[in-house]
């Protein structure tokens, strides 16, 4: 197994870390609710679910 033989410089580990970012969420308006949720996902609004501007599940619970 392969071990360092001299410790890494914070500025070189820095250096590899500079590419992992978050990300802001892209949020959207929903047509038909004028809810404001997450692109590309599904959405409860007043007890219904909804995607892309329809009605997907009436009187939509949630079970954990």
């Amino acid at each position: 197994m392969a071990h360092p033989k001299r410790r890494h410089s914070s500025t070189r580990r820095d250096k590899r870390r500079t590419h992992y970012k978050a990300t802001a969420v892209t949020l959207s308006t929903d047509t038909q609710t004028g809810e404001v949720h997450q692109r590309h996902h599904a959405h409860v609004f007043e007890g219904n679910l909804f995607y892309k501007g329809q009605m997907i599940v009436e009187n939509y619970v949630k079970t954990v």
